[in-house]
């Protein structure tokens, strides 16, 4: 029996031509997706084979041409894969955003899921912010993590002290809540303020909460500079004492003085790992970070209060000497303010995509003081060259690695964000394993597939098997690549050709269909 069926669907769904030489199988399926090379996200290999969907589940996955269907999507030459799973994105406020909702930036990288709550920024609501995904839809499935700095901000402020009693039990029934109402674990972003003030047993007081329904402890530690190997080692002590599983948010070393420690971080990971202790990290593979300035270059203690203490700091003689003295020391190991390009400052635009040292010879100022000017204004965002290339490889050569962005959905404007809001996942797989030959391709999609899916405890996605939801990409391993750049970061990626959330086409033959297909994945706490 042989059909030819033209479906027509308005956006947000797809128009496409499907034809078959099938008959109808007993047991209807939506559709069929043969002849690729699929990667099933285990790093197991099916040279040919085919993905079967029926009401937004995955039904079968083997080799040869599958059940008997109408709708079938040739992927000759083509990789089949789970959709890719981005354990660290900041996208809290661009995922519900009527403008940004749509995370096109992301499925053309071929996302699927994106984790939020990272760094201790974020909604503490959860059920709000889960709300708030589902009314309208979105372009991925949304997972969040409980923020622990804006939780330290609700109930003691954004001032550096130690919780008092009643303050932290008050942190814990509210992170019990948290988790409850379908948190996956909680994020610290220990650089950051209020996120910083808090000492390691006030953090291992509330990660003992949420071990204990099941959740992770997802750190941005304490330094990733001179301070790399005590900060992993407080992440790894955290996780003992608190008996919850640890992940170490974008492993990295910053700061050319302190290249070549990164090795000994990841020994340090290695051998908590070999003692059964769950550690766990992800990374971002460029050679740039991207933060606030105030983070990057001035002290955390000069910071607490906000913006407003810190310029009265600044305007005192005693108090205002020790931070210029301090933020000299960091910018003079940065080149002088070369190694920090201004990203996002809405007073000066005109100095968007231009590093310090230069704008200071411009301004005919220096470093130091167009910083101190920056933050007078309520400071900025920046991209920071801190990081050495060879250890950007040797992070990603280990199996227990993901792959994660850092970023956040967008749309294209004025500004001068970091590439990786657009690239990340194709650079991993299309610069790194494809071209470069870094790592096997198979490893570097499982570290955007099952190992996130294992490492935050989904258990109905990132592998293509029965039962699974149907997020699903197919690309061309000969195309796949980033085109976003420091100079020009608002472009998308290439060889995304299908994107499936929830069995629903996002992306079709390379072009997004305007799908809002994704919703909140609600963790089930453990009691």
């Amino acid at each position: 029996m042989t059909f030819t069926l033209k479906i027509c669907f308005g956006l947000p769904f797809l128009i496409c031509l499907l034809t078959t030489e099938h008959g109808f199988s007993a047991e209807r399926v939506d559709y069929v997706i043969e002849n690729g090379t699929i990667h099933d996200g285990t790093g197991k290999v099916i040279e040919q084979g085919y993905v079967a969907v029926r009401n937004g589940k995955i039904v079968s996955v083997g080799p040869g041409e599958g059940p008997a269907c109408e709708q079938r999507i040739d992927a000759t030459c083509l990789v089949i894969s789970p959709g890719f799973i981005d354990l660290h994105t900041h996208s809290d406020r661009g995922i519900i955003d009527p403008k940004s909702r749509g995370a096109v930036n992301y499925l053309l990288q071929g996302c699927t899921t994106s984790v939020t709550g990272n760094c201790g920024m974020g909604p503490i609501d959860v059920q709000e912010f889960y709300d708030n995904v589902d009314k309208a839809g979105a372009g991925t499935n949304v997972a969040h993590l409980l923020p622990q700095g804006e939780l330290r901000s609700q109930v003691i402020g954004r001032v550096n002290r130690k919780a008092t009693k009643a303050e932290l039990q008050e942190m814990q029934r509210l992170a019990a809540k948290a988790m409850k109402e379908g948190a996956w674990g909680m994020s610290t972003g220990l650089i950051y303020t209020p996120s910083t003030y808090a000492n390691t047993e006030e953090l291992t007081e509330l990660a003992k909460v949420i071990g204990a329904n099941g959740g992770i402890y997802a750190s941005h530690i304490r330094g990733e500079e001179e301070g790399l190997v005590s900060s992993i080692q407080e992440a790894i002590h955290i996780g003992q004492d608190a008996e919850v599983p640890v992940h170490v948010s974008h492993l990295k070393v910053k700061g050319t003085p302190n290249w070549g420690t990164l090795r000994l971080a990841i020994e340090l990971i290695k051998e908590a790992r070999k003692k059964g202790q769950r550690v766990t990290a992800d990374q971002y593979p460029y050679i740039a970070a991207s933060t606030s300035l105030a983070a990057t270059i001035f002290p955390p203690w000069s910071m607490s209060g906000g913006v407003d203490q810190l310029v009265k700091r600044l305007d005192d003689p005693e108090a205002g000497a020790k931070v210029r003295e301090a933020v000299g020391n960091s910018l003079s190991i940065k080149e002088d303010g070369k190694q920090i390009v201004i990203a996002q400052y809405s007073p000066r635009p005109d100095w968007v995509g231009k590093h310090l040292r230069e704008i200071a010879k411009a301004e005919q100022k220096t470093a130091l003081q167009i910083a101190e000017e920056i933050m007078r204004s309520g400071g900025a965002q920046i991209v920071n060259f801190a990081m050495n290339e060879e250890e950007v490889r040797d992070a990603m050569i280990n199996p227990w690695v993901a792959t994660a962005s850092d970023g956040g959905v967008m749309v294209p404007d004025a500004t001068r964000p970091h590439p990786r809001n657009y690239g990340a996942f194709p650079r991993k797989i299309g610069h790194y394993a494809i071209r470069e030959q870094v790592i096997p391709l198979n490893q570097a999609i499982r570290s955007a597939t099952g190992l996130p899916a294992d490492v935050l405890g989904l258990t109905d996605r990132g592998y293509l098997k029965p039962g699974q939801a149907a997020d699903i990409v197919i690309f061309d391993p000969k195309t796949i690549i980033d085109t976003a750049t420091f100079e020009n970061p608002h472009q998308y990626a290439d060889g995304m050709r299908y994107v499936f959330v929830n069995g629903v086409a996002a992306v079709h033959e390379g072009t997004p269909t305007g799908a809002l297909a994704g919703r909140a994945l609600r963790k089930k706490s453990t009691p």
